[in-house]
Parts: structure tokens; sequence; C-alpha cells
């Protein structure tokens, strides 16, 4: 199959998504959202009881050395659901990075909550504790930029270690939908923010848990895609991944292994926020909640109406908090031993 364009896979998603649902192949998890303000954001908290029928599916686990290997042996004992040969009622269309090489896959997520929720999956086998690479970045950006001129508003993540939440070995970014212009909720506090430098890395300080963004203001032309969003994007996420590393190596209780990380991607800003752990037990319920990067994008999934109301009572801020790392930025901020001095808080 011949790689296509950002938006041609745009175009594409609908129909698709209408064949995969019709098919029986797509699982589509009719959902409600209540929408809880906190810490200044407008959290979307999606009700969804239909997921409890939802296969539970184990998450990866990693081991900090030969990572590769066990990678692949997990891959071989439950089998690579993204690989090869595609059910032809998920798939959309294949991409490639000219640059790197790099060829991507467009798949539907089987299960959804929302409409024409996608996956860009890696055609060869990469981890999913491998940092984004330039490919995966500009492919991302170039998927929402072709989205905003087809009037379609998303944003991408990618979960990043087996404490993110991730449920594949096998790496992947995800596209999610929203119905918002301003892209997801925690778009608005990010775009409100006051900073000095626009290139340079920021904290947002009315979170309680560690965060660091980079704004982006990328121009994007037919001809010179690639050569304008490479630098720009990779620089960025380099930095806020360094960010990331050294918050990671001052929280005392970090369990060993590679860092786990949320990236998540808007046209306006890229966000990276350190992982501690994957679940927060919730104080009314005493159950845990699953988080991934949907959950610091403001946008929190619970299975029912008493877990909806156990994340009111706490308040979302919280549950991030609990599975997010502690904010060394003032550190940060003054520098010093593997801490980047040049950054800002908003």
């Amino acid at each position: 199959m011949s790689a296509s364009t950002p938006s041609a896979i745009i175009s594409a998603i609908r129909p698709a998504f209408d064949k995969g649902k019709e098919s029986g192949d797509l699982l589509f998890f009719p959902s409600q959202t209540h929408t809880h303000k906190d810490l200044s954001i407008d959290f979307e908290i999606r009700l969804c009881p239909a997921l409890l029928q939802k296969p539970e599916m184990p998450t990866p686990q990693f081991d900090a050395s030969g990572r590769e290997k066990a990678n692949l042996k997990e891959k071989e004992k439950r089998g690579d659901v993204f690989e090869p040969p595609y059910n032809p009622n998920l798939y959309v269309g294949e991409l490639q990075d000219e640059e790197e090489g790099a060829e991507y896959v467009v798949l539907l997520n089987k299960y959804s909550v929302v409409e024409e929720h996608f996956l860009l999956v890696t055609k060869e086998f990469q981890s999913q504790t491998a940092p984004l690479r330039p490919g995966d970045l500009v492919q991302s950006y170039l998927l929402l930029h072709a989205a905003r001129a087809a009037g379609k508003h998303l944003f991408a993540f990618y979960n990043c270690g087996d404490l993110s939440g991730a449920s594949q070995p096998h790496k992947h970014l995800q596209f999610f939908p929203t119905d918002n212009e301003d892209g997801p909720p925690i778009e608005r506090l990010a775009r409100a923010a006051r900073i000095d430098k626009d290139d340079k890395p920021f904290s947002l300080s009315a979170l309680p848990f560690a965060n660091h963004v980079r704004r982006l203001a990328l121009p994007v032309s037919a001809t010179r895609a690639r050569a304008e969003l490479e630098p720009a994007l990779t620089e960025a996420f380099l930095e806020l991944l360094e960010l990331c590393i050294s918050t990671v190596r001052h929280t005392a209780d970090y369990p060993a292994g590679p860092p786990s990380y949320n990236v998540v991607l808007t046209l306006g800003h890229m966000y990276v926020f350190p992982r501690l752990r994957e679940t927060h037990v919730l104080a009314m319920s005493r159950e845990p909640l699953g988080v991934n990067a949907l959950g610091f994008a403001g946008l929190l999934l619970v299975k029912s109406a008493a877990e909806l109301e156990a994340v009111r009572a706490e308040g979302p801020g919280n549950v991030l908090k609990g599975v997010g790392c502690e904010s060394v930025h003032e550190m940060q901020v003054a520098g010093g031993p593997e801490l980047d001095g040049d950054i800002g808080t908003a």
C-alpha cells in the first residue's frame, strides 16, 4: 500500500469510522460529558458505563534492562494488535516521513468513546517506552494541521512507559477529536499564560503537579513543511523531556526503570507530564482510577455514576496530583546540577 498524505488521511477518517462501526469491528461506547471546574480548568468528565463491558487489557510491563527484548517477548506472548495484516474495517491509510524514512499506519481506535478517534502507529515495531522521534512529531503535527484546514479539531497524545496508562507495547500516538476549537481544556489555560519567551519551556503554576510546556507558533507551507517543523518540534520535545527527567530524578520514591510520562500535542502547545503512578485510589470509593494523557489534557473517563461522584468530590486536580510527580519547578528555574535555568513560570 502506497503512502498517503495527512490531508487524505483526515478526509478518510469519517467514512472509515462509519464502515468500522457498521461492520462491528469498531465498538463505539456512548457516553455523557459532565463539566467540573477545578484549577481554573473546565474538566470534562466522561461517564461511559458501557466500558464495563470492554475486556480488561493488562498493562505492558517494561524492564529497565534489555527492555526491547522484553517488549518483543511480550509482543510474541500476547500478539501484536498493531502488526499486519490490518483489519480492513479499522484501517485508514499509511504515511511515510521522507527524511527519516519512517513508515506509519493509521488505524481507528477499536474501542471508541468519541467518534473518529484514531491512532498513528509505527509500521515497524518500536517500544512504547521510546521517546518520540522527529518523524513522529512532524507527522503528528501535519495531521493536526490538516484537520484544522478541514474544519476539524484534534489534539494528539502519547502515553510513554508502564506508569503512563499505555495499553499496548507497540509505539503509537492517538488523535482525539474535540468539539471546541480552542482544543482540550488544558489548552485554554496554557494559551492564557503570560510568559517572557515564547521559545522557552514554562510551567503552569496553577497545577499542583509537575508540568512542562512549550508554546508553538509554527507556520506550515506546502513545500517546506518538514524543513520548518522538524527542528522546532524536536527542540521543543527534547527540552521538555530533559525537564521531565530532571523532575523524575528529584522524586525520592520514583521506581527503578525508565521514566514514564504523558505527552499532549496541539497546534499551539506541547506538554510533557512526568508520571509517578498509573492509577489513583479515589478517597470516596477506595477504588483505583486509571489515568492516561487524556486526564492531563483535561478529560477524565469514568465507568459509573459512583465513580463520577467520587472524582467530583475529590477534584480532578487531586486525581492528577495523585498520579503525577511533585513539581521542582522553582529549583529548575534557579538552575543547578542537571537543571535548566532558562525556563519560565506562568
